[in-house]
């Protein structure tokens, strides 16, 4: 592993934890609410995709959500920069996980495999 991917996985890292923390500091109860389950920088550390848990909110409420966090992004932004001493904190684009969704659709679909299997 490089240098700069071990700089850019300590900021995944660090971010993984601020992030939260940032969110948690907010008024909004549907905002402090919301889990990270990721961090991705990209760009030389200038980006970052936040992922988060869709835990079961509707369509209308992650439009919602969606809107609050942009409001809110520079925020975020300011607490993570001055939290870590950064010049620059990295601009965060903001994504609902998709992935444990996913995963429990393959595992019903195993378990229906292994149940079809066993007749």
């Amino acid at each position: 592993m490089t240098q700069s991917e071990i700089k850019l996985k300590r900021t995944e890292s660090v971010l993984k934890e601020l992030v939260p923390e940032a969110l948690s500091a907010l008024e909004d109860e549907q905002l402090r609410g919301l889990v990270v389950t990721d961090v991705i920088c990209r760009k030389g550390r200038y980006n970052a995709d936040v992922y988060l848990d869709k835990i079961d909110f509707t369509d209308a409420e992650i439009s919602q959500i969606y809107s609050k966090l942009k409001k809110v992004k520079s925020y975020i932004q300011n607490y993570c920069a001055n939290e870590e001493g950064w010049f620059r904190a990295p601009d965060f684009t903001f994504h609902f996980d998709e992935l444990l969704e996913e995963q429990n659709r393959i595992d019903e679909l195993f378990e229906k495999i292994e149940k079809e299997l066993d007749r």
